[in-house]
């Protein structure tokens, strides 16, 4: 193969324009994202259940449904929240379960779901299933207009979202916070009483008044005709017109005894506010494989062509571009590439000539832009993880064109042509090159074979490395050595009697490796010494999951007490939006307000919809300023809302739980959970550092509760169910129908004039219909004592089990991290006495951190084995392989050191970063075991023939890790990267030294060579 390139200078052209030019293309050509996408396997099932109280909707709602979902396959588990008429069941799939999967899977969920109607209870809604979580809106944007109402702002914001669908490249728009309008009929309930109207009869007419009926169809002189009779209310007055009923001869219509108006719902389910604005937000998702950036173009573009049709005063802020994220991403990491790129050139020329350096680079360039070509084949795209990759790459893929292009250069020194030194070179290593590439892909491959969600967001890294080592395998063997013949082509020859290791560096490192071997046990002694120290200080090593993002943007998650009406809320919540605005540096701020915002990045999770729950979306103008403002934030809520609930965290970058610190109790009573649940929330407070301590289950509410006297209103002919319509009348109202508005659907609410209605003293004073006596009795005839109880608002559970759980948050500006405040309160918590039958488990990233960990090491044995295998097939020997892996533990003292030198946790990246070390000092060790196979044959005495080889590979082998170390250092500034980057630094530098030292006295131990006396 050496010899075709070397010939066919056509074929090498070709390969080089193939992989230049087919690797532009498909850079161009490629999608780009901010992050990888990967698959969210959750489904929530809400059903509506009026009237009912958190326990009637567990026992009678959640509890059907879940023994019906538990059926299925796949099935990983089910959480649900009963609150008051309200069902909310999440549903989560197995992380193994594929993409294509999913839509059979949740084509079986639906089937379940509805099999499982007929056993809910009369009053119960039909189940909603709603799947499309993975939808991500990464262009959002918040529509304001000082002065406009909210049905104008509403009907604007239809308006473009029906205009910005049609952009090619976007799937979907969603609108979140629109205020839902009400058509309110104001009943006087005496004048319902002095006319004798039943409720139901109003509730009658407004139901079927303005409903569609299908009246039939004519035919006549063989054409058809639809009938289509008149009647329904095409206004409101048409409503108020209406004829409710004919008594004495005189008609009464519904505006004698209501005020019929169109208003904004008084409980709006959410709200959103724009730099403390009233707002409705438009959030647009991108289709698969498209190029975020230039479909931002495209929708900029749309949104500038419409402005002339904006009415005066309304304007579009933006909350998120995604476009404009990953344009700055993509370009930031492009310059770090290149930069590392630069890097490795310049060192290959300061340590290797001017003539190595511009080849290897002029290869290490063919092998990057190559890779485009790979990846785009595969369907990868341009984003963090994969552009990471290709700068970790960076050192690797010049690892085989080093050792070519170092022996070849030997073989100059040597007097051998240039044919014959390629020859020799790719005789001797094309073998053990192939090998240690494969022992480095394998070293990644649990990464590509992590069947988990976290495996899946980082799996691009794996297929990056896969592609791009292959190639600069490939690259090296073929087009190496020809561009070496066109840099080389004028070099004289040696005259073979020159030693090429005869320099200085050479001479010093060959006296420590004599002395390591003279001194052979006692170098290993202070090796193992050292690796103790290492496991030791490991211990001080502080441990995390995943980073916050460079993104300047925090969260603060603002809880009221429970039961809190969701305007009460607003007017709370819009005191610290006043306060955070009048705050330096704050570029931006969106309030949601009854639940989270649509999620507009992958890594954010939106809070489910709870009317005393805010959330403020932060946005600063850099990162020294964002931790700035979350501490002032957090002195404000301190000083100023004491009663609340609250949780400041930045922006994630990778997947993150509900909260970093979780401890669940499972149990069958409430009373209990409460109680364990309240000694865990003391000790959470206690802890130093703890922050945002609060319960899943939330404080308990009052809730009035009238006595119904069942036999009393049996005889007077009045059921629950009509006590239940009077109190609704006169509370908050009851819907009685829909009033048609072209294509909305408004619902119409019936309920007391202001001055009969949330009279709590008065309830028994009420009057409620009697079907049988046809007449209207006092309610405090069929109602006995009101009463004030203290209920539970919310109800949870998880795989069935009641579940009760403590949240807390580690303090984010303290530098600590949630594996160390874990380890304070877990003694403590654990030490709690539980009840027969109540346990405790462990959640938040303690969970989530192990079940990626687990995905990885589930992989790691056979990455393991494989990386063996191939070394034990190599030498064909088991010694050899033992000397190689010896150094496998050593890559810890590196790390450990410089995790402690740069403060930096030991997170998930970095355990990636870890486990990446053991095929780099493997594939470094094998270049060197198989120069000392090459120098036995040459050397009497096998004491020479190691040290020879020693020396002789320092150059490569110190090139190598030089390069991958140096062109790691762009990713330090790089806060998802900077932890994996320094332990790669620090371990790849320290057992690179080692390797070179150690792995010669390994050697000479396993295969008992002493040094001889005249040695």
């Amino acid at each position: 193969m050496v010899d075709y390139f070397l010939r066919h200078r056509a074929a090498s052209y070709l390969m080089t324009v193939v992989l230049l030019a087919g690797g532009a293309l498909a850079f161009l050509g490629m999608g780009q994202l901010e992050f990888p996408e990967f698959t969210i396997r959750n489904a929530l099932i809400t059903t509506q259940y009026p009237g009912a109280t958190p326990e009637e909707v567990e026992q009678e709602v959640t509890s059907t449904l879940e023994e019906s979902i538990q059926e299925m396959s796949s099935i990983k588990r089910v959480s649900s929240v009963s609150s008051d008429g309200l069902s909310q069941i999440t549903v989560e799939l197995e992380s193994t379960v594929q993409n294509e999967e999913l839509e059979q899977l949740w084509d079986s969920l639906r089937r379940k779901v509805e099999d499982a109607q007929a056993a809910l209870p009369p009053g119960a809604s039909q189940s909603r299933i709603n799947d499309d979580f993975g939808d991500v809106f990464g262009f959002m944007v918040n529509l304001t207009g000082e002065g406009y109402a909210m049905p104008d702002l509403a009907d604007h914001a239809d308006f473009l979202k029906r205009e910005l669908a049609l952009v090619e490249g976007v799937e979907k728009v969603s609108l979140g916070g629109e205020h839902e309008e009400r058509i309110y009929i104001e009943v006087d309930r005496e004048r319902l009483r002095a006319l004798n109207i039943p409720l139901t009869r109003l509730q009658q007419l407004l139901d079927t008044q303005n409903a569609v009926a299908d009246s039939g169809h004519l035919k006549q002189d063989g054409r058809r005709f639809r009938i289509t009779p008149t009647g329904s209310a095409a206004n409101i007055d048409d409503l108020r017109a209406l004829i409710v009923s004919e008594g004495d001869g005189e008609l009464v219509r519904l505006s004698d005894i209501a005020d019929v108006s169109r208003e904004l719902a008084e409980q709006p389910q959410q709200l959103y506010r724009d730099m403390g604005r009233p707002a409705i937000s438009l959030g647009v998702s991108f289709e698969s494989g498209v190029n975020v950036v230039e479909v931002g173009e495209r929708l900029q573009q749309r949104l500038d062509e419409l402005q002339e049709r904006t009415p005066l005063g309304m304007e579009l802020n933006v909350v998120y571009d995604q476009p404009q994220v990953v344009d700055e991403a993509v370009s930031g990491f492009l310059v770090s590439l290149i930069q590392a790129v630069a890097i490795v050139i310049v060192v290959l020329m300061l340590f290797m000539g001017w003539r190595s350096g511009l080849l290897m680079g002029f290869i290490l360039l063919i092998t990057i832009i190559g890779t485009f070509m790979m990846m785009r084949i595969h369907g990868l795209q341009l984003e963090k993880i994969s552009l990471g990759a290709l700068i970790i790459a960076l050192g690797m893929l010049v690892d085989n064109a080093i050792v070519v292009t170092e022996g070849m250069l030997v073989g100059l020194k040597r007097g051998h042509t240039i044919r014959d030194s390629a020859h020799q070179v790719i005789r001797q290593n094309a073998w053990p090159l192939l090998a240690a590439t494969l022992i480095a892909i394998a070293a990644f491959a649990p990464i590509g074979l992590s069947p988990d969600t976290t495996g899946e967001f980082i799996g691009s890294l794996f297929f990056v490395l896969l592609y791009s080592l292959l190639l600069s395998w490939i690259t090296a063997l073929t087009l190496t050595p020809f561009y070496f013949k066109l840099f080389f082509r004028n070099v004289a020859l040696g005259d073979g009697q020159e030693d090429p290791y005869k320099g200085l560096i050479y001479r010093l490192f060959s006296r420590v490796i004599i002395t390591g071997i003279r001194f052979r046990w006692v170098t290993i002694i202070l090796v193992v010494g050292l690796l103790i120290g290492a496991g030791l200080g490991f211990g001080s090593v502080k441990n995390a999951f995943f980073p916050a993002s460079n993104t300047p943007i925090f969260f603060v998650d603002y809880r009221t007490p429970e039961g809190t009406d969701i305007l009460e809320t607003q007017r709370r919540v819009s005191e610290l939006e006043d306060a955070v605005m009048d705050m330096d540096g704050i570029r931006h701020l969106t309030t949601t307000v009854g639940g989270g915002a649509q999620r507009f990045t992958l890594t954010y999770s939106p809070e489910d919809r709870y009317s005393s729950y805010a959330q403020l979306i932060v946005e600063t103008d850099d990162k020294a300023t964002q931790r700035e403002r979350m501490a002032e934030v957090e002195k404000v809520l301190k000083r100023e809302h004491g009663d609340i609930d609250y949780k400041i965290a930045p922006l994630e970058v990778g997947p993150a739980p509900k909260a970093k610190l979780e401890a669940r109790f499972y149990g069958s009573d409430p009373e209990v959970l409460r109680q364990l649940g309240d000694r865990a929330d003391a000790i959470f407070r206690d802890t130093p550092n703890m922050t945002s301590v609060r319960t899943s289950w939330r404080n308990r509410v009052q809730s009035i509760e009238p006595v119904f006297l069942e036999d009393t209103a049996r005889r007077l002919g009045v059921t629950r169910e009509d006590l239940a319509d009077t109190l609704a009348l006169s509370t908050s109202g009851s819907q009685v129908g829909v009033y048609r508005d072209g294509s909305d659907l408004i619902p119409m609410v019936a309920r007391a004039i202001p001055s009969q209605r949330h009279d709590i003293d008065n309830l028994g004073s009420l009057n409620v219909w009697s079907e049988e006596r046809g007449r209207y009795i006092s309610a405090d005839q069929v109602m006995g004592e009101v009463s004030t109880q203290v209920t539970d608002p919310l109800v949870m559970r998880r795989n069935r089990e009641r579940m009760l759980a403590v949240y807390g948050e580690p303090d984010p500006l303290s530098g600590v991290t949630a594996a160390s405040v874990l380890a304070e309160v877990r003694p403590e918590v654990e030490d709690l006495e539980l009840p027969p039958g109540y346990r405790l488990e462990w959640g938040g990233e303690y969970e989530t951190a192990g079940e990626a960990q687990s995905g990885l090491f589930s992989s790691l044995p056979l990455g393991l084995a494989m990386m063996f295998i191939i070394t034990v097939v190599l030498f064909n020997n088991f010694r050899q392989p033992l000397a190689i892996w010896s150094l496998v533990p050593l890559t810890i003292i590196g790390v450990v050191g410089a995790l402690l030198l740069t403060g930096l946790p030991f997170s998930f990246m970095a355990l990636l970063g870890t486990l990446s070390l053991i095929g780099m000092v493997i594939k470094n060790a094998i270049v060197l075991v198989e120069e000392i196979n090459v120098q036995l044959p040459l050397h009497q005495d096998r004491y020479h023939a190691v040290v020879r080889a020693a020396i002789s590979r320092v150059r490569p082998v110190a090139m190598a890790a030089l390069t991958t170390m140096l062109g790691m250092i762009p990713l330090i500034s790089d806060a998802f990267f900077a932890s994996m980057a320094v332990a790669l630094i620090g371990g790849l530098g320290v057992a690179t030294l080692l390797t070179l030292v150690v792995l010669p006295v390994v050697y000479c131990v396993l295969y008992r060579i002493k040094i001889h006396a005249d040695s």
